[in-house]
């Protein structure tokens, strides 16, 4: 089966596990000691231009919910959207890590918060009997594969300053959105106002591999802390800092992200040709929602080509190009899908 069901079935990137084998040689100190978490604090100061706090972890959850601890008291309220990971896909565990914080899930177009939105569900503050205002969390690229623009990221941190709130990034797939936005590291987290970072690699060529980025130094400082009681300081930390490391290298990173986002708008463009066929969300990273007739993903199915069906009553699939997705699958689909709509080869 060739699947475009998730970034996550894809193996690991060759340089990330030549990065492996070369952390392998040897002894090295445990619990972040090692020679490779340490230099890995400076390439993240580096690429971010700030002088941010580091902390490896092993999964997206993780780093999720250490960074809304860091933001949210027991009692607080954290906003997200609606789809958001932390809401959906993540069994409680932001409720579980930060003693009792309340998520708030809200509506937004397109899998994005929108400052209204936020404006209007922002409530409580001092009354005893309600949650507190505590966080907001937003998704970049978001679970539908939009993007949030730079103004759009520094409309909601204002209003998060406005309000006295935290404002935590889940950046599972940061690579995707940054090339899709052409900016800088710095420019699409902390410039714009982010204090929390979850920085994502393991759908982007990691083995598994995630780190917490926190822009403020004040607010990090119980975070080695938390990683600790949350079960992710790794005796052997070398093994999660030798993927990040590698990571980060010659940008493979982008480079890995560009790829995926490429070949989705080749994916992408090849499917909204077919008759009947219409995108639920721009393409603007490496996820493609699009509603096919039912014939044209069965058809898809019986010729070996994987996917979910994401909105069965809407005819709705996604597809998700990774970094090693190859061009010639991607043309076979495009190409199998033309021959069950009954369409000539091009």
């Amino acid at each position: 089966m060739i699947t475009f069901a998730s970034d996550n079935v894809a193996g690991a990137a060759p340089e990330i596990l030549e990065a492996l084998t070369r952390a392998n040689q040897g002894s090295a100190m445990p619990y972040g000691n090692d020679a490779i978490t340490q230099r890995l604090e400076g390439r993240f100061r580096e690429i971010f231009e700030c002088d941010c706090t580091v902390l490896p972890v092993a999964t997206g959850t993780a780093a999720n919910v250490l960074s809304l601890s860091l933001l949210s008291p027991a009692f607080g309220a954290i906003y997200c959207h609606a789809g958001a990971h932390i809401h959906v896909d993540e069994c409680g565990a932001p409720e579980f890590f930060t003693g009792g914080a309340k998520l708030v899930p809200l509506a937004g177009a397109g899998g994005k918060l929108e400052v209204a939105g936020l404006e209007a569900a922002i409530a409580g503050v001092g009354n005893v009997h309600s949650v507190q205002p505590a966080a907001i969390s937003l998704t970049q690229a978001s679970e539908a594969g939009t993007l949030y623009g730079l103004d759009e990221i520094a409309a909601i941190a204002e209003l998060a300053k406005r309000h006295g709130l935290g404002l935590h990034m889940d950046g599972a797939r940061f690579a995707n959105a940054l090339v899709g936005l052409d900016c800088s590291p710095a420019e699409a987290t902390w410039k714009a106002g982010v204090q929390a970072l979850s920085f994502g690699a393991t759908k982007n060529g990691a083995l598994g591999a995630e780190a917490v980025v926190v822009f403020e130094p004040e607010l990090a400082r119980d975070l080695p802390y938390l990683r600790k009681r949350g079960g992710h300081l790794f005796s052997k930390m070398r093994f999660l800092s030798a993927q990040l490391d590698a990571y980060l290298e010659g940008d493979l990173w982008l480079r890995n992200a560009a790829h995926a986002n490429r070949l989705a708008a080749r994916l992408s463009a090849g499917l909204c040709a077919l008759p009947g066929a219409s995108l639920s969300y721009p393409v603007e990273a490496n996820e493609i929602f699009i509603r096919l007739p039912d014939a044209v993903a069965d058809g898809l199915e019986a010729a070996g080509f994987g996917f979910y069906r994401w909105n069965p009553t809407l005819g709705e699939l996604r597809m998700v190009t990774a970094f090693n997705s190859r061009e010639e699958d991607v043309e076979a689909l495009i190409a199998t899908a033309r021959r069950v709509a009954g369409l000539a080869a091009e």
